[in-house]
């Protein structure tokens, strides 16, 4: 990258700045949540409602798996983005080696526990002894190529804080491409199952690892792989870890909620609860999905102005992306409410499950307009490096807040006690969009 595409975060415009480096960012994320989508209806359709309540068990576990990668990933994209600004070049080269060698030492030691305890953290992430066999044929795999996926995440980070955001959509959309074309050829022509679906998924991202390797062997690039940044760097290290804490602990956090509901889900309705709320979740991933890519638009320009000092430009960033966030998310509010049937018919054609699910899309939808503020406000203290805010953001709602709400409200609703574990979700969802709200008043009048 070149010294005029790094300086431009801290000139232009901010609104053409939040286009340019967001859009990518959209445009990418929006890609890779369709895939998701597509994959659980080749595996609904392909391998029925089990399966996709195998695949609802399994999804935690996976994100788990993902979450040391933005552990490593997302704290070295943010420590690139504020060396860049402080125009400290030699660190930032030196993050870039610190990303493949952590992610490769975390990576194997999550595979080696994941497989070796697999059975075991199914069943506690609420499996049953139906779907449990769909859940651990998906997991193996995902677990062979996690090395592939922590390096295809981290690489990713990377590139759109040193001034790639189109490089690391590209990366996403040939990731998403394949995975695509191959689920179909390995779930119904190769009869392979989940097992083709998660297969499709490692060989995607290893295509996508080869074209960001492309890139950073290229000594032309500010940024680059060369001799002399392999070795770990205890500062840099810690740093990142510092920074990335607060996206793994959400991430965490969530995959331990996710646990929770399951079990409470599998509690008082069963596999079907189960399969009802992996549709659910993945209709508003696709939407998450979108204000994610607005976040990865966001974070350099945030990161860069706060090294920079330019304060003004950093909150003007964070406003934008907020108000654009807000706006994506009543895309599912309004969807949830309006069609919820439509959306549920997209993953299965069984009558009883699509009956089961109607009610929760529009229970979840109704604080939707409000989970955008929330996440761009916790990647907003990320940018700048403020972990501890962050982190307790991110914990407030995952933890503090729905957990016991999912356990005290079901006892409320004598009748149908699953409506309790339903309702925690929006009702959260709300106390952590105000506790945001505190959080940036009490900031704002010390960065102006």
């Amino acid at each position: 990258m070149s010294n005029i595409k790094a300086t431009e975060l801290g000139t232009q415009s901010i609104r053409q700045l939040l286009v340019k480096y967001a859009l990518p960012g959209i445009i990418a994320m929006t890609a890779s949540s369709l895939y998701n989508i597509v994959d659980s209806i080749f595996i609904g359709h392909g391998c029925g409602a089990m399966a996709l309540s195998g695949l609802t068990v399994a999804k935690p576990f996976m994100d788990i798996c993902a979450a040391f990668g933005s552990l490593v990933g997302v704290g070295a994209s943010t420590m690139v983005a504020i060396k860049l600004g402080e125009k400290d070049y030699e660190s930032a080269n030196k993050v870039l080696g610190n990303v493949i060698v952590l992610n490769i030492l975390l990576s194997s030691l999550v595979m080696i526990i994941g497989l070796a305890f697999l059975n075991p953290i199914l069943y506690a992430f609420g499996a049953s002894d139906v779907d449990i066999v769909y859940a651990r044929e998906y997991m193996q795999i995902i677990l062979y190529g996690n090395i592939l996926t922590h390096i295809y995440f981290g690489l990713n980070s990377v590139l759109r804080s040193m001034g790639h955001p189109r490089s690391s959509m590209a990366a996403t959309i040939v990731a998403v491409f394949v995975n695509v074309i191959l689920d179909p050829i390995f779930i119904f022509k190769f009869d392979m199952g989940v097992r083709g679906a998660a297969l499709a998924t490692i060989i995607s991202q290893a295509i996508a690892v080869i074209w960001q390797m492309m890139i950073f062997c290229n000594p032309k690039e500010i940024i680059h792989f060369h001799r002399g940044i392999w070795r770990l760097d205890a500062a840099i290290t810690r740093r990142a870890l510092a920074i990335g804490t607060s996206p793994f602990l959400m991430n965490l956090a969530h995959c331990f909620v996710v646990v929770i509901i399951n079990n409470c889900l599998m509690f008082y309705g069963g596999d079907m609860a189960k399969a009802s709320f992996g549709i659910i979740n993945r209709i508003t991933f696709v939407f998450a999905m979108i204000v994610m890519g607005l976040n990865q638009g966001m974070q350099p320009i945030v990161g860069y102005n706060y090294g920079a000092k330019q304060y003004r430009r950093m909150w003007r960033a964070m406003y934008l992306t907020s108000i654009c966030a807000t706006f994506v998310m009543g895309g599912v509010f309004l969807l949830g409410e309006m069609v919820p049937d439509l959306m549920v018919k997209m993953f299965t054609h069984d009558t009883q499950l699509v009956s089961l699910t109607i009610l929760p899309t529009r229970i979840l939808a109704c604080s939707m307009l409000l989970v955008g503020f929330q996440m761009v406000t916790v990647n907003f203290f990320t940018s700048i490096g403020m972990a501890g805010k962050s982190i307790f953001l991110s914990l407030t709602r995952q933890v503090l807040y729905l957990i016991p709400l999912a356990l005290i409200l079901p006892n409320f609703f004598v009748s149908n006690p699953i409506l309790g574990v339903w309702w925690a979700l929006p009702i959260s969802d709300t106390i952590s969009a105000i506790t945001a709200a505190i959080m940036l008043m009490v900031v704002h009048p010390k960065l102006k």
